[in-house]
């Protein structure tokens, strides 16, 4: 029988993880249990990515987390238990799949219109590494880290799955038409891969306007794939079209680890008044039954949580308010009760269990480096200059253009992605903070360390240099960095 790790978590957490616990005990799902520690409440004890030494281990050597909703500690440099272990544990995709649930009143089921949508997020890269520094007083940087492995690894991911759950559309939502270079990596790649999928319809839409598409027409999506921070608002709008967070399962799925988990908060205010929802998590524990091979017990589970909900069985954050709201034990024992007992309308299919490859989880014993094969030569073409005056902009442009350097000359520059020369107007407001972008004269040079100092140097002695960034091209002379 396989154990699997568990974190009850900050808030709520004890008591929906008991609740879910107690509805697997009672459907004698085939697994056993060892607790970790792991929340907010380990932060607090002096622990900074708010697990033990022992939590981490125990979750590395089973494979399998089960946790519930971790408060993020508040204050600056900080970051959030919950990125940090997805991140750690490089689980790739996350998977949220909404779902119209019996008496759960939306919009929608009022209008008689199902929702039953998936979305799929990248997980570990983009602006959720939380690489940001202030480059002077006024101005704060963020980095945005889109990789074409990383692109790949999620793609592919939601492919299989899509093949796997019978979708026949799956969608890339994105904003490549703002973000060129890293949305337009991503969206690249979905195309290249959907070649090797010739049964799934795809198409892509605009973030925004996909957002607006989704509150209007949800029921025209099946699957769809986005970025990190894109996929994480997306999917929490999403969220609201079913009934909230608290009907929101979510996957955190990596090719060693894998974590299943609550997604809304931890709920303070009504910890241990026994009135919490578990709805969100044992959806979430489905997930991860069925992922583990357990189908009989998940479908077994899921019929009972529909039976009872149809019967009106609810706690006190949803449902007809003309029912009773239920505590959190009491809601539990209408699942138990039900157990067995089919719902009039979306009935689970049952499947039988299968045993999970013995080799779900990799032994690794040391970091794996994902790249891109046959990369093309990538040549370096000049630099950017980040830098601070406060002199009138024709002062600075003359200085910019006055350097006879051997192999630069400057090219533009801009002040918050907004081009002031070659072209300039004085209706644009200026911070003090500017781009200046230089690029090599000749391309049959090839631009060195010394050509950088020489810039450097004379720069330095008449602006305040706060970063620079070097500039590539391919192999075919296309420049791989954005305009000014």
């Amino acid at each position: 029988m396989k154990t699997i790790a568990i974190a009850k978590g900050d808030g709520i957490g004890n008591e929906i993880m008991q609740a879910v616990l107690s509805v697997f005990q009672a459907a004698e799902v085939p697994l056993n249990f060892q607790e970790v520690d792991m929340g907010k409440w380990v932060y607090d004890k002096g622990f900074p990515q708010g697990m033990t030494p022992e939590a981490k281990q125990t979750v590395e050597s089973l494979g399998i987390l089960f946790k519930g909703p971790m408060e993020t500690p508040k204050g600056k440099g900080v970051r959030s238990i919950n990125v940090t272990a997805r991140k750690t544990w490089n689980t790739f995709a996350n998977i949220r799949i909404f779902r119209t649930l019996p008496n759960v009143e939306t919009i929608f089921s009022k209008a008689g219109i199902p929702i039953n949508l998936t979305v799929i997020r990248e997980n570990i890269e983009d602006t959720y590494g939380g690489i940001e520094h202030f480059l002077n007083y006024d101005v704060a940087l963020c980095r945005r880290f889109i990789s074409r492995p990383g692109c790949e690894e999620v793609i592919k991911y939601s492919f299989e799955y899509a093949r796997k759950m019978g979708h026949r559309l799956v969608t890339c939502g994105h904003k490549a038409n703002i973000m060129k270079l890293t949305d337009g990596i991503f969206l690249e790649t979905f195309y290249n891969i959907a070649k090797e999928y010739p049964e799934i319809q795809v198409n892509d839409v605009i973030v925004d306007d996909l957002c607006m598409k989704l509150v209007t027409q949800p029921q025209k999506f099946q699957l769809i794939l986005l970025t990190n921070l894109q996929g994480d608002i997306v999917s929490d709008l999403c969220a609201g079209l079913v009934g909230g967070l608290g009907f929101a399962p979510s996957s955190n799925i990596g090719n060693s680890i894998c974590i299943f988990e609550a997604v809304h908060g931890t709920a303070p205010d009504i910890a241990g008044k026994n009135m919490a929802n578990p709805t969100a998590l044992l959806l979430s524990g489905l997930g991860m039954l069925r992922h583990l091979g357990i189908m009989h017990q998940a479908a077994l589970i899921e019929n009972a949580l529909y039976v009872s909900l149809e019967n009106n069985d609810r706690t006190i954050d949803f449902g007809n308010k003309a029912y009773p709201a239920l505590s959190t034990t009491e809601f539990v024992k209408t699942i138990i009760a039900n157990l067995g007992n089919s719902p009039k309308k979306s009935i689970i299919p049952d499947l039988p269990n299968y045993v999970l490859d013995s080799n779900h989880l990799n032994t690794i014993v040391e970091n794996k480096i994902i790249s891109t094969h046959n990369k093309p030569t990538m040549y370096l073409n000049g630099y950017d200059f980040f830098i601070e005056s406060s002199t009138p902009p024709q002062t600075l442009i003359d200085l910019c253009l006055q350097p006879q350097l051997t192999h630069l000359k400057l090219t533009g520059i801009s002040n918050r992605g907004t081009q002031i020369w070659p072209n300039f107007s004085v209706y644009t407001d200026l911070l003090e903070t500017y781009c200046c972008r230089f690029e090599r004269n000749d391309n049959q040079v090839q631009l060195g360390t010394s050509d950088f100092l020489e810039l450097y140097h004379f720069l330095s002695k008449n602006i305040k240099i706060l970063s620079t960034e070097s500039l590539f091209t391919n192999q075919e002379g296309h420049k791989m960095y954005s305009t000014i």
